[in-house]
């Protein structure tokens, strides 16, 4: 397995962006944690027991709650950093899902998944972990996402150094979570995308909010090389050329796929055998028998 993620490093800028919190940089996070319990809102079903699996500050878990269709719900995090005062929260390394087999209802993992370098495993333990009939949704960054940020770095040390290194991490698309989620045994997967547009006054704007998130470069490959004052000018000018609404301010997209899998129950519905239907699929849509002998194909 090729390893992508430098994950104590990803720990430790995650730990030391929650002890320093910024007021908004959480505003991803409060999206996907909206997003994610509006959805399960319409599902007609109530969890008993339930896990917010490395969901930051716990957006996505006090909006979850607040749908009254969860009886009891942990917090799962990789230090207490991320807990308000006097909030239990569970620790857990980033790819580590402490759970016994089938002991919850209902795992939820708002914008975590990305960040793992077995992601295939990670998905089968939490199945692993859900009671029949139990249900993950998942908020995932996905391809899209800081794409103007990624055109520029890339663009910019290949202009003035001849030569370029990842400064943006790779992000999965909807087939390629739907494809992990059919990996891991889920049932009736349903996987869809969605993109917020974010506006900021100058790169160095965007940037800061990414390092208040403990989101800066994670990358094993990553250049250890420091750049420079010119790199960064040179950067926010041509971002700004590139990227910039007719008002002066810089546009930068953020993608999520909202994923969700059931374990297996035989309750759930299943796929029609092949050869089992009771109808034609022409007789279904109406469509009249081809006579042979007029038939020009």
């Amino acid at each position: 397995m090729e390893l992508l993620f430098d994950l104590p490093l990803v720990t430790r800028r995650r730990e030391r962006a929650a002890a320093n919190r910024t007021q908004g940089a959480d505003f991803l996070l409060e999206l996907a944690g909206r997003e994610l319990a509006e959805r399960l809102s319409v599902v007609e079903r109530h969890f008993d027991e339930a896990v917010e699996l490395h969901g930051g500050i716990g957006n996505a878990a006090a909006h979850s709650l607040a749908t009254g269709k969860i009886t009891r719900l942990r917090r799962m995090e990789t230090a207490k950093a991320f807990a308000a005062t006097n909030e239990p929260v569970e620790i857990a390394a980033l790819e580590d899902v402490p759970l016994g087999t089938q002991s919850v209802n209902l795992v939820i993992s708002p914008l975590a998944l990305h960040l793992t370098n077995d992601t295939p495993g990670v998905l089968i333990r939490i199945r692993q972990a859900l009671k029949p009939d139990g249900l993950l949704l998942a908020a995932i960054p996905s391809s899209g996402t800081l794409q103007e940020l990624r055109d520029v770095l890339l663009a910019t040390e290949a202009e003035l150094s001849g030569g370029a290194s990842p400064r943006v991490i790779p992000f999965a698309d909807v087939r390629d979570i739907g494809a992990l989620l059919q990996r891991a045994g889920f049932a009736l997967p349903v996987v869809d995308a969605e993109s917020v547009t974010v506006r900021y006054d100058t790169l160095f704007d965007l940037m800061r909010d990414l390092r208040a998130m403990g989101m800066a470069n994670p990358l094993i490959g990553r250049s250890r090389q420091p750049l420079n004052r010119q790199f960064f000018m040179r950067a926010a000018q041509m971002y700004a050329e590139r990227y910039s609404d007719p008002d002066g301010r810089i546009r930068a997209t953020f993608s999520f796929i909202y994923a969700s899998g059931w374990a297996p129950h035989e309750s759930q519905q299943k796929p029609l055998k092949p050869g089992s239907a009771k109808m034609k699929l022409a007789d279904a849509l109406k469509v009249p028998p081809i006579d042979p002998a007029t038939d020009k194909n």
